[in-house]
């Protein structure tokens, strides 16, 4: 598998000149192998993602944790959409009550977006999920609801023994009465065991977590303590807050290496990174 990062910010984009390293686009991971191509989440790194896109890929399948804003505000610009010769098919959670076909056609409205689904050149094929397991070319994919508000999925990536864990948004905290210390009533653990890599929502500082405990999201310190209850090989954290700088997300991560030592390795994750497996 390769994969490849188009946004890694949290909430909202941030460009400008203090974000270069780490990219202002929001959540999006394109994965390959061999002519399958799976995205993680469409948050406005897909906009750029679908200008690369190669014209030998006929099919595309996106796989959406949740319909938050920052998670799918560059679906109506991703270039494929509008390409007849170019099949996608949207994958995200299922809600019970409003199906994810009616929760999609709200974003493809106006005021919110000019463009109607109905209007796309080839109509998207939408499918719901749970917590289940399926295949897509020669990658397995297995997904799980985690604790974030509103039905939210995070997902684990299998193909030629290698494994890839996607929990862009997860309060891993909310999921465990005995964290880090009961792995079977954590969220996500199951999704993240023993990956090879695991993308970790890390948005807060230890103490920034306290006044927004229940928000959704993980502090940098408690995204190691699952990376290592997990015990996964890389920890990219992920989500990065839009008010953070490049010097100043380089200087948590240098606070995070003191908490201790770790028998994997560590590290911001950047937009632009490529992971091959």
């Amino acid at each position: 598998m390769r994969a490849r990062i188009w946004g890694c910010r949290g909430s909202l984009p941030a460009p400008g000149p203090e974000n270069h390293r780490y990219g202002g686009n929001t959540s999006c991971i394109q994965v390959t192998e061999g002519d399958t191509c799976l995205i993680l989440d469409a948050g406005s790194g897909i906009m750029r993602l679908g200008r690369f896109l190669g014209p030998d890929v006929k099919e595309v399948h996106i796989l959406l944790t949740h319909l938050h804003i920052d998670h799918t505000m560059g679906l109506g610009f991703f270039q494929p959409l509008y390409n007849p010769n170019v099949k996608v098919h949207l994958w995200g959670p299922t809600a019970g009550q409003e199906s994810l076909l009616h929760r999609l056609r709200r974003y493809f409205s106006p005021p919110l977006f000019p463009v109607k689904m109905s209007e796309l050149p080839q109509h998207p094929e939408v499918h719901e999920l749970g917590d289940e397991e399926l295949t897509i070319g020669n990658i397995k994919i297995r997904s799980q609801f985690i604790c974030h508000p509103g039905p939210t999925l995070g997902y684990r990536l299998t193909a030629n023994q290698k494994t890839i864990a996607y929990l862009p948004d997860h309060e891993v905290l909310l999921g465990s009465s005995d964290f880090p210390n009961d792995p079977e009533w954590t969220s996500g653990f199951d999704l993240a065991n023993g990956a090879d890599i695991l993308f970790h929502d890390g948005a807060y500082t230890s103490k920034e977590y306290v006044g927004k405990m229940g928000w959704g999201h993980s502090s940098i310190r408690d995204a190691v303590l699952f990376g290592k209850m997990c015990k996964v090989k890389k920890l990219s954290i992920f989500h990065h807050e839009p008010t953070r700088t490049d010097d100043q997300i380089d200087l948590l991560y240098k606070e995070a290496l003191r908490d201790g030592n770790f028998q994997f390795q560590v590290e911001m994750c950047a937009e632009g990174n490529v992971y091959e497996m």
